[in-house]
């Protein structure tokens, strides 16, 4: 036992490291899960589609799922309505300093342009953990990149200065709402979700 003002060598404070170990994924479902709360979006993480080919039943009536394949490739991770507008979006990580474009796929590119094409809110959400930054970037911008700089990756200086960053909080965990409020509706006298 390590009783207070006894010396021992073994003793280490307790560290709080935030967020570490957090992934993407569960910042923006917290996120989400906050916005729906709070009455101020309805956002989902979408399921991916998968064909379940076999099942194994145990003796108390579990199922367990031994083998699937996914049915059709998916569109994006996430959809929902904001402020009357449909949103739809995809959020990857990378652990370097440029997003690697194998990182989305060609589909999900097109997906997205085409709703943005019929009035959505489209854009990509991209954290990158060695930095501890998440950036927004708008559809336009991935599109304007992707058709007039051939490389195989966005360098992170193209966030920094086409993105938004996203700063992260107790809740929302990250408030990408707030960046969509100064791309769509700056100006905009309706401040109920505000």
């Amino acid at each position: 036992m390590k009783y207070p003002g006894k010396a021992n060598s073994e003793y280490k404070p307790t560290i709080s490291y935030g967020n570490r170990g957090m992934t993407l994924e569960e910042d923006i479902n917290l996120s989400n899960d906050f916005y729906r709360d709070t009455d101020r979006a309805v956002i989902y993480k979408k399921p991916t589609p998968i064909t379940i080919s076999k099942v194994e039943y145990n003796s108390n009536k579990e199922r367990v799922i031994k083998e699937a394949y996914f049915k059709i490739p998916s569109t994006t991770d996430y959809n929902g309505i904001y402020r009357g507008k449909y949103i739809d979006f995809e959020a990857k990580e990378t652990k370097l300093k440029k997003f690697p474009l194998i990182n989305i796929h060609n589909h999900q590119i097109k997906h997205l342009e085409k709703v943005a094409k019929h009035g959505a809110i489209a854009f990509l959400i991209v954290r990158f953990t060695t930095l501890n930054e998440t950036y927004y970037l708008d559809i336009k911008d991935l599109t304007y990149y992707l058709e007039n700089v051939k490389k195989s990756f966005i360098s992170y200086d193209y966030f920094n200065e086409k993105g938004y960053l996203l700063k992260e909080r107790y809740n929302p965990r990250i408030d990408y709402l707030s960046v969509i409020d100064d791309i769509y509706f700056k100006g905009d006298l309706y401040e109920k979700d505000k």
